[in-house]
């Protein structure tokens, strides 16, 4: 390490990490942005998308309840703060329920109700199989260190923005959804990655030898992210391979 201690070599190699594999590299994004309109409005790819990213977030939503080494009573208090951001937002919201609600409003029927997503090895058997893989690394990396957990974190507004951008060419009420607004509006995400690598440089400061693990895990997991990119430009590109006639058959939804 050198003169470097623990905390910042961890802070350096996780933000390379990060750096590495920016969600907004992918062509997903863009491809999403440059969709005509008769296509991106399609009710199908919208379902498509939504049911693919539901799925990636909601493993990673059931899997941060499993982080390891949090069991102090300061650190419980943490932890549960990340919780209440996710699952107990006011009213009984969650995440969840916002993401679903801001798919139906742009014209999206759901592939599978709210209540229906349960543990990841089971929804990994409905879903893409480089869905599953991704799904089913978060389940195995999540309790074994912070290190997915924190490259997760630190890239989510990262790709939050960037979907809601692309989502906005069409439907330009998508940034006032509060899947979005209120993240954005209130920082969540980025209080979120903040209090994520606190936690892990705190935690490694105790346990110095978890830091090759972590860091491992926290690569593996950025690069298994880059697969539910693949996954989800591969949906539209094979909407926006389709026939003319195919895309125009279809009832088309505008905000």
């Amino acid at each position: 390490m050198g003169d470097k201690n623990i905390r910042d070599v961890f802070f350096d190699a996780i933000d390379g990490i990060a750096k590495s594999h920016l969600p907004t590299n992918a062509r997903f994004f863009s491809r999403l942005s440059e969709l005509p309109a008769e296509i991106a409005t399609l009710p199908e790819l919208l379902a498509e998308i939504h049911f693919a990213y539901q799925a990636a977030m909601h493993a990673t939503r059931a899997a941060v309840y499993y982080l390891p080494y949090l069991d102090s009573p300061p650190l419980r208090q943490r932890k549960l703060q990340i919780f209440v951001d996710d699952d107990g937002l006011p009213n009984g919201d969650t995440h969840h329920y916002q993401l679903t609600r801001a798919f139906m409003h742009i014209g999206a029927c759901p592939r599978m109700a709210d209540e229906d997503f349960g543990s990841i090895e089971e929804l990994s058997h409905k879903v893409d199989p480089l869905l599953a893989e991704f799904m089913r690394r978060v389940g195995a990396l999540y309790p074994r260190s912070h290190g997915a957990w924190c490259v997760v974190e630190m890239l989510s507004v990262n790709w939050m923005t960037a979907l809601a951008n692309a989502l906005a060419v069409h439907f330009p009420a998508i940034l006032r959804e509060p899947y979005f607004a209120d993240c954005f509006d209130n920082q969540v995400e980025e209080r979120h990655a903040k209090e994520a690598l606190s936690i892990a440089a705190d935690t490694l400061e105790l346990r110095p030898l978890l830091i090759e693990r972590t860091l491992a895990d926290a690569e593996e997991m950025a690069a298994a992210l880059d697969g539910v990119w693949e996954l989800l430009d591969k949906i539209v590109l094979r909407f926006a391979s389709r026939p003319n006639s195919d895309a125009a058959s279809q009832p088309a939804i505008r905000q």
